[in-house]
């Protein structure tokens, strides 16, 4: 008996056939050309995507040469004069038009930082309190909806809601009160743009934090509930610190993108207030370089938008480093 057991502790133990062919896994790894004739075909796939990525996302860079012309259309960016700096004046000389839309556009990334953003962090956490998943399937359903609707036809449905013709203000005037003017009050306007944002896309959003949710140990919430922790101290020591690291990345992102703050939307809602209060970068590009023909003026802003919205990720990121957290990439 004993020499049995040593021989069955001498045998080695077989390495694992994941291939199923009978033999065993190999355990260096491939080659480059190896790996490449082994997944050509999905890379062939990936192709076109790969190409219209290059093509309207690197390759488009090269129109940026316009902010440093005097650009007309009819010449071309190759007959175009060059004018230097010229058209960066616009940044430095005061323009009331350009400080307002400079303005707009930062009250804007504020409120949607303090608003917007959480939004989706509150409802997954609502979400996951949920005990039957049916009922928390059925309820995503409907919150991810709006997310596929084009700004078009949200502004409509608010509009259609809303507006001074509208199902509230029918109700109200049909017993004798007075309507409401929200669709085209200035004042109402940032409160109006805000809703709409959390509206729309606060359910679709909800994706990445129900998926961290998700991956969060079980085993940590049974532990501080035998310590005594509520619901609440379960929320902020465990399932908060769960989700830092990509709250942390989300709001880098966030800060890359923070002047752009929704074109479209905006500029369907811009001739119901006016200029004064809807103007933002993005709309100040559109209607002096398409609209007006200050091509270079625009391309400048645009170039230096962007420039801007590149130092707050790396600034953002460093941060986050200095916290802890990885961000978007590492050190």
């Amino acid at each position: 008996m004993t020499a049995t057991r040593e021989a069955r502790a001498s045998t080695p133990t077989p390495t694992p056939d994941p291939t199923g062919t009978g033999r065993p896994a190999r355990r260096e790894s491939q080659g480059f050309w190896a790996r490449l004739r082994r997944d050509h075909p999905v890379l062939l796939l990936a192709l076109p995507g790969i190409a219209v990525v290059i093509v309207f996302q690197y390759v488009a860079l090269g129109g940026n040469v316009i902010a440093f012309q005097d650009y007309q259309p009819y010449l071309g960016i190759g007959r175009s004069l060059w004018v230097g700096f010229e058209n960066f004046s616009i940044l430095f000389s005061g323009d009331p038009e350009f400080l307002n839309a400079l303005r707009n556009t930062l009250y804007i990334t504020l409120l949607q930082t303090v608003f917007v953003f959480p939004a989706p962090i509150i409802l997954a956490l609502l979400l996951n309190s949920l005990v039957s998943n049916k009922v928390k399937q059925a309820v995503q359903s409907v919150l991810y909806l709006p997310h596929f609707l084009s700004w078009v036809i949200v502004v409509a449905v608010f509009q259609q809601m809303l507006g001074g013709a509208g199902m509230i203000n029918n109700f109200l005037r049909s017993h004798g009160w007075a309507g409401v003017d929200i669709i085209g009050n200035p004042d109402a306007f940032y409160a109006l743009i805000t809703s709409q944002v959390i509206w729309k896309d606060t359910g679709w959003a909800t994706i990445l934090f129900l998926a961290v949710l998700s991956q969060i140990d079980r085993s940590l919430y049974e532990a501080s509930a035998m310590d005594g922790a509520t619901r609440w101290r379960q929320i902020w020591h465990v399932t908060l610190p769960g989700m830092k690291p990509i709250i942390v990345l989300l709001l880098i992102l966030k800060l890359g993108d923070s002047l752009s703050v929704g074109f479209e939307q905006l500029l369907l809602q811009q001739q119901a207030v006016g200029r004064d209060v809807s103007e933002v970068l993005d709309t100040y590009v559109y209607n002096n370089g398409v609209i007006g023909g200050a091509w270079g003026v625009s391309a400048a802003v645009g170039l230096v938008k962007g420039l801007v919205g590149l130092v707050l990720v790396l600034v953002a990121n460093k941060i986050a480093h200095l916290l802890g957290e990885e961000g978007v990439y590492r050190a």
